[in-house]
């Protein structure tokens, strides 16, 4: 296995976990951001406020994207076991 292959590897192991992270991450940050100007517009400072809104979000978000997610996943695992028998020999 020579150090490009690792670096490819590497690089597209990175890329698929951006991937598959994006989309609840960037739900909570901008859900995160528009319950703090909220909060900052009314002067209501509830914890529950800013931590109930992101749990529904991140529930919503996975059920709509969980296909996606799943099926992305799965190509790159597909992908690694096709490819043992040129990363060994």
């Amino acid at each position: 296995m020579t150090p490009d292959t690792v670096i490819s590897i590497g690089q597209y192991a990175i890329l698929t976990m951006l991937m598959v992270a994006a989309p609840p991450l960037l739900t909570a940050l901008a859900v995160g951001l528009f319950i703090g100007v909220f909060q900052a517009a009314t002067q209501v400072n509830e914890m529950t406020l800013s931590f109930i809104p992101k749990v529904v979000a991140l529930v919503v978000v996975l059920i709509a994207a969980g296909p996606w997610i799943l099926k992305t996943l799965v190509d790159y695992t597909e992908r690694l076991i096709r490819d043992i028998p040129s990363l060994i020999g």
